[in-house]
């Protein structure tokens, strides 16, 4: 290969130096963010499934007979502490009425996630169960 072809072939490479740098660093970045809104979708379907059993779990515990709010709330609140323990569940009310032979549970949910940024996700959810009277 002669000495004028050589030079040729080192300007061209010369002005595509770093290209591959920048698309490595771009593809990188963009499969981070991908990540995280995985994560983030994970987790609020997570938190909505675990508000969701914690509910029912406190509606079957409260139709019983002689049974009744303060049961539907102490038993899904404990089923949430043991879906959702710690922090997690600090986004989640859960409130039991009785009205018309039914035992109704009520979710105010509020998912913040974890990194700063990110919107919060909020949602009600409710469960009704018949109240046994026990005749």
């Amino acid at each position: 290969m002669s000495a004028s072809v050589r030079r040729g072939c080192a300007a061209v490479h010369a002005d595509e130096r770093g290209l591959s740098s920048v698309g490595i660093l771009l593809a990188v970045a963009f499969t981070l963010i991908v990540a995280v809104v995985v994560v983030n979708m994970f987790l609020y379907l997570y938190g909505q499934g675990a508000a969701r059993a914690a509910i029912d779990e406190g509606v079957r515990a409260g139709s019983r007979v002689d049974a009744g709010q303060s049961v539907c709330e102490h038993r899904a609140r404990q089923a949430l502490e043991g879906l959702m323990p710690g922090p997690l569940s600090s986004g989640v009310e859960i409130r039991c009425a009785g009205a018309e032979g039914e035992i109704i549970a009520v979710a105010e949910v509020t998912l913040d996630s974890p990194l700063p940024g990110v919107p919060s996700w909020s949602f009600q959810m409710e469960a009704r169960a018949i109240q046994e009277t026990g005749e």
